[in-house]
């Protein structure tokens, strides 16, 4: 039998349940190809009007490394843009992140 507290850290509805870290780095060694239909983006991260919305040359930065992606640094990103996801940031179109570096 399973007492309350020992399901907290997995169970969803728990609101404190443990987030997953979020990514930070990407790990030493060589870069994996992208995915079929990925498309590579290069430009200076700009914030959007809506809080933690990130954009990069009229798409929207969907996902990828916070740290990275940052306003005001410049990056080449690639993945996949996906016109048709909904999101709350209300501009750009959005892109997917599969890899981002600085430069």
């Amino acid at each position: 039998m399973t007492d309350a507290t020992s399901a907290g850290p997995t169970d969803p509805a728990d609101p404190t349940a443990a987030v997953p870290p979020p990514h930070t780095k990407t790990p030493p060694g060589p870069s994996l190809p992208p995915g079929p239909g990925a498309d590579t983006l290069t430009g200076t991260v700009e914030a959007g009007v809506e809080p933690g919305c990130r954009l990069l040359g009229g798409h929207q930065l969907v996902g990828g490394p916070a740290d990275v992606l940052t306003p005001g640094t410049k990056v080449t990103v690639t993945g996949q843009a996906k016109p048709d996801m909904m999101t709350t940031c209300q501009q750009g179109i959005p892109f997917v992140v599969e890899s981002a570096r600085r430069g």
